[in-house]
């Protein structure tokens, strides 16, 4: 593992994006840059392995990018969570609230064998909705959720607060 690589030199920030006001972290940079790239599954392999997952949940769409070549890393299955009616197959649903109404997510029926566990992955964590939807989902249909991990955490909107297992984040910004 290259420890000399500083990983938010990697990160690209983009003012404005999605909407006037938001400062956008965009991880592009980081996956266009190998040895970057490499550091950054290496260290979160490194991390998330004492938790000993079965199976790393992506959560659309960019957790599909950290997500998979984690669960390559480290040698466990990978499975997606999804906006819905974007998974084939029969689909289980979890309906959450976002600060202006609500959003659902879908996981394959069969994904999660009960007892499984199970690590959310993100490529970032802002309030932790999503990731506590996840972790919802993923509860009910029996697996047992070890940890939430991501590239990138913003500490000021404190999302860990709302995720109620242990989170892994490689990077952290405080504003």
């Amino acid at each position: 593992m290259d420890i000399a690589i500083d990983l938010k030199d990697h990160i690209r920030s983009i003012p404005d994006f999605p909407k006037p006001g938001i400062l956008f972290y965009d991880i592009s940079t980081l996956l266009a840059h190998p040895g970057a790239w490499r550091a950054t599954i290496e260290r979160l392999a490194e991390a998330v392995r004492p938790q000993q997952p079965d199976l790393l949940v992506g959560i659309e769409s960019r957790g599909f990018l950290v997500a998979a070549p984690l669960a390559y890393a480290l040698g466990c299955g990978f499975a997606m969570v999804r906006k819905k009616n974007k998974l084939p197959g029969k689909t289980v649903r979890f309906t959450y609230d976002l600060e202006y109404g609500s959003d659902t997510i879908e996981i394959q029926e069969d994904a999660i064998s009960p007892g499984q566990r199970v690590v959310v992955v993100d490529d970032l964590i802002a309030t932790g909705g999503t990731t506590e939807a996840a972790i919802n989902l993923i509860s009910q249909r029996g697996g047992t959720v070890v940890g939430a991990a991501c590239i990138i955490e913003l500490n000021f909107l404190n999302g860990r607060d709302r995720i109620p297992v242990p989170v892994t984040a490689m990077i952290s910004y405080d504003s």
